[in-house]
Parts: C-alpha cells; structure tokens; sequence
C-alpha cells in the first residue's frame, strides 16, 4: 500500500485498498469487542492471576526436569498436578485471540479504535468488581461525619477488599494488559490501558486510609488504624509491582502517603494515650485494694500494641526518645534490635507513668496496710499481662524479674503493717512462762487484735488466687509459731480468756482477702472456745 501511495495517492486501486483494510479493521474491532464481551467469566482477574502463578510453577518445574532428564524416574512430575482447567485453557485461547487481533489493529494505524474497546470493556469489570468488594468513594467531608461504628465496619470491608483487588483485580488486569499488548510500541500502549483502567480504583482504594487517619483521632481508633497501615505495608511489594509504570506512578505515591498519614495518626493517638494518663484524676479508691480501672485499661491496651509490634517499630522511630533513664529500664534488644529496642523503652515509659499513678492512688486509702496490698494487686496485674503476652518478649526477663520483687515487696509490706499488732500482742520470747494475770491479758490483746484484723481484711481482696494463698500461707504459719509456742508454755490458768486455738488461726484467714465480706465469724469463734473448753490440753 505504501508502494501505491507513492506512485498515485489518489489511485482506485489505493482507494479500494484502504476501504477494504478499513472494512477488515472494523470487522477486527467488533471481534475484539465480541471476544472481550463473550469471555468475562473467562477472563476474569481471578483466572488470570491464578494462570499467573501457574506459568510460573510449570516453568520452574520444565526447567527442573530438562536439567535432571536422565533422573527423570525419580523427579517424575504428575501430570494431573499441573493439569491446566477448562477455564484456563478458555481464558489462553481468548487472551492469545486478543494479542493477534491488537498486533494487528496496531500495526495498520488503528491502535487507538483498539484501545478504546480495551478499555472502556475491561473498567467497567474492574469498577463492579471494586463495587462488589465493598469498595465506596467517599468525600473526606463525608467519611468524617459517619458514628465511629459505622466507620469501623467500612474498614474491616476495606480490609478485606484490599487483599483481593491487589492481589487478584489490578494483578490480573496487568497480566491480561501485558499479554495482549505485548510487542514493540505495545509495551507503550499496555501502560497507557492499564493506567486508564486502574487508576481511578485503585486511587480510591488506597485513598481510603489517608482519610481514615485524617479524621478525628480517639484512642479507640488506634487498632483500627495499625490495620490499615498493616494492610497497605504488607500489600506495598505487589503494589509496587504491578503498578510499575510511570503512568500509574501516582498509585504508588498515594499508597506511600496514605502509609505515612496512618503512621502520624498512630503517633498522634500514642501521644495522646500517654498524656490521657498522666491527667487521669479519679479520686475515688478501689473497694478492698482491687485493681484500678485505669490499670486495667491501660494494660489491656498495651497487651493490645504489642501484637502489632512489627509495624509498631517502624512508626514510633520518629517520635521523641521517651524520657526514660537507662538506669531504670534497658531493652534486652537495644544491641540486636535498636528500633525495637524503642517500642520496648515506649512502652516500659507509660507503664512507669501508670505505676507512678497508682502510687499517688495508693495514698486515698486510709489504712496503710490497705494501700499496699492495692500496690500489690496492681503491680501482678501488669506482671500477669506482661508476661502473658508479646509484652514479655518486648521487656525481657530482667523487666518482669524486677516487676514481680516489687509485688513481694508490697505483700511484704502490708504483711508486717496490718499484722503488727497481733505479733506485738504476744510477748518477745513466746516461749517463756509469764505470771497468770499478765498471760490472761497477752491472750486477751491477741484474740482482740487477731479478730479485729480478720473483720478489716474480710473485704480487702488480692486477686491474684496463687499470690492471695502464698500471702495466707506465710501469715498463718508466722503466727501460728508464735502463738503455738505460747499457747503451750501459758494456757493453764488462762482457759477463760482463750478464744484460739493454733489450729484455729488458718480457719480463720482462710475469710479474708477474697473481698466478700465474711471474715472473722462469732460461730467459728464460738467453735474454736467451746472446742478449747471441752478438750482441755
């Protein structure tokens, strides 16, 4: 044709020529639209990123075998194993039609009739499958003024949808781009498709999340966040990939910057979770020494972060060091591991800020020995969650080992306090024989202090079962020695004013520090007296 256009542009036969290559393009173009149209199911994303990962197992295993042919009885490959489907046989043939019928249109001038079929075809599938995943536009204005819950459920469907438009939509869409513009100025033709296909989804998609982390930011919208962030770090290789073009370059940015927004939201949130601790005001102590809400709140939330400690270590790298000494806390992993090094000193950071809270909330309580045993409640409550979850591999043993001294410190400590007048009752040397009137009166103050001690404690609670009978345990045999031994060197001569038996003192502790309320009885002293009265030893 162009040996005619030189001779005689104006020519019948030229004229001829180009209706009849018009005629045949046209009939090209409608082939291409009946082929795009008839085989949708076939040429779905799924099929196509499922024909995908198939090439490329049934290439690697051609290679394996053409290198070991001579062992090919031991590496013999089922034939079954990578039998190729009816569908995906559909779906070759269609997509092989397609290239034929591109290379074609483009070669004769009509790339651009070829490429609007192409696309106008395949964005429409794209824009019903992102509509069937769940996948909405949103206006900022409009996302920020849905209720927290209704958002919430927009982010576990994006959540969702993500995984499946990566994975399979925009992957498959860029295998089917690349196999039917595959040659020569093709190449050029496939980014500028894949471009006008998938940009407008795909930049709905990924815009998403930076308007999530615009929104007004609450401490409860914290996990919701690290799931987004978690999602777009763990889906960048494959966007990275399959949006390689210069064309699709903004994709790319958009899902960075929607990383980065999430990433100042967490900070934001951290910052603000911190804070909201440090001005927590409640005046009002725990019944009986149990566990501050605010430690169970803060801990709850804490054993939260930690499961997301793998992208927590990078969003925190940019906040301030925590004004932790190091004589206080060192990471194990400070030498291994620096940045997760910093979400460890991060975290032992706040819960110091709690500790510190609670001492202050200790002094509400009017019994000293009280305000120990809620230290000691606290303190094991974020013993039992450090070590219970990702928290204890973020602070290590030494953290814990300290933590859990503290907890017997403040057992110990209350130990001494609210028993000392029941020791102090008995005299020094228990062992020794003193006058009867002075033994009455040493039996008289014990049996007081004893009982008045058990009434108080019977609504104090420890929680924590294993530590509440560790605490028992060590009460009742210190003053069971003691008082045992002057028991036996002082009853005669004091049987009226005994209301305790040694064997009596267990009984009794086995009432208090469960936060019920039934501590000292006047049935199990009247027991224990008129057991004392009928079995005289």
């Amino acid at each position: 044709m162009q040996h005619l256009v030189a001779r005689d542009s104006s020519s019948a036969t030229l004229v001829r020529a180009q209706f009849l290559m018009q005629l045949a393009m046209k009939t090209l173009q409608k082939e291409f639209y009946q082929i795009l149209s008839s085989n949708r199911d076939h040429l779905d994303p799924e099929t196509l990123s499922t024909r995908s990962s198939l090439d490329r197992r049934t290439s690697s295993v051609s290679d394996y075998v053409s290198d070991y042919d001579d062992e090919a009885s031991v590496f013999s490959i089922s034939e079954d194993e990578y039998r190729i489907s009816e569908t995906e046989r559909v779906s070759m043939l269609a997509m092989d039609d397609l290239r034929a019928i591109a290379q074609c249109m483009i070669c004769t001038g009509y790339g651009k009739e070829c490429v609007k079929v192409y696309v106008v075809m395949r964005k429409s599938i794209v824009d019903e499958a992102l509509y069937h995943l769940g996948v909405e536009r949103f206006s900022f204005s409009q996302l920020q003024k849905l209720d927290w819950e209704v958002l919430e459920l927009k982010i576990k469907t994006w959540l969702k949808a993500a995984k499946v438009a990566v994975r399979t939509l925009f992957h498959g869409e860029r295998i089917l781009c690349d196999h039917v513009f595959a040659d020569g100025s093709g190449k050029r033709i496939a980014e500028s498709c894949f471009a006008d296909i998938a940009k407008d989804g795909a930049a709905s998609l990924f815009g998403f999340p930076e308007m999530v982390a615009k929104c007004k930011k609450t401490p409860e919208k914290m996990f919701r966040t690290l799931d987004l962030y978690e999602a777009v770090s763990d889906l960048w290789p494959q966007i990275e990939t399959i949006f390689s073009f210069e064309s699709t370059s903004s994709i790319r940015l958009q899902a960075v910057t929607s990383m980065a927004k999430l990433a100042e939201a967490v900070r934001t949130m951290l910052t603000d979770f911190e804070n909201a601790i440090q001005k927590e005001a409640s005046k009002k102590p725990v019944p009986g020494g149990g566990i501050h809400p605010l430690t169970r709140y803060v801990m709850n939330y804490l054993t939260f972060l930690a499961d997301y400690s793998g992208v927590l270590v990078d969003i925190i790298a940019d906040l301030p060091q925590s004004p932790l000494p190091e004589s206080y806390y060192r990471s194990p992993m400070r030498d291994e591991n620096p940045p997760a090094s910093d979400l460890s000193e991060r975290i032992a950071w706040i819960i110091l800020v709690v500790l510190c809270k609670l001492d202050g909330k200790a002094e509400l309580y009017k019994d000293v020995p009280l305000s120990y045993l809620f230290l000691a409640n606290n303190m094991q409550y974020v013993v039992v969650k450090v070590r219970k979850s990702n928290l204890g591999f973020l602070l290590g043993e030494e953290w814990l080992a300290q933590h859990e001294s503290k907890v017997r410190e403040y057992a110990n400590k209350y130990e001494r306090v609210a028993w000392s007048k029941a020791f102090a009752s008995l005299p020094e040397n228990p062992a020794a024989e003193l006058p009867a009137e002075q033994a009455r009166a040493c039996f008289a103050k014990f049996n007081a202090a004893f009982h008045e001690a058990c009434r108080k404690q019977s609504s104090w609670v420890v929680s924590d079962p294993k530590i509440r009978e560790e605490i028992k345990g060590s009460i009742a045999s210190k003053l069971e020695q003691k008082y045992s031994e002057f028991y036996k060197k002082n009853r005669v001569g004091s049987e009226s004013v005994i209301k305790l038996l040694p064997g009596d003192i267990a009984n009794h502790l086995s009432n208090i520090l469960n936060g019920n309320g039934t501590g000292d009885s006047s049935h199990s002293s009247s027991t224990s007296s008129s057991s004392h009265r009928s079995n005289p030893r």
